[in-house]
């Protein structure tokens, strides 16, 4: 884990797993809100989820820029982070 904090591409994996269990934990609390109508966990892991989702998107930027990527492999991992599950196969795909 400290080995991954070293470099920029490390921190992005690290965000990306991050990242992918806070859109999954939504399964979870969009039930509770709209069956339930127990909105707190919901707008907690918004708010997380928004925050993470920014902070991912930022990395990408910086770790494409900095390692000179290909237009299609940024594409691509823009694009994981919309696609549930998609962050967990960029990690394994494309942050490597």
């Amino acid at each position: 884990m400290k080995a991954l904090l070293q470099t920029w591409i490390g921190k992005l994996r690290i965000i990306a797993f991050i990242e992918g269990c806070s859109y999954l934990l939504f399964a979870i609390t969009m039930p509770l809100k709209y069956v339930y109508h127990i909105k707190g966990p919901n707008k907690v892991i918004g708010m997380a989820h928004g925050f993470l989702f920014v902070l991912y998107i930022l990395l990408v930027i910086k770790v494409a820029l900095k390692d000179k990527w290909p237009i299609i492999k940024t594409c691509w991992a823009f694009l994981a982070s919309i696609i549930p599950f998609g962050t967990f196969y960029a990690d394994k795909k494309l942050f490597r």
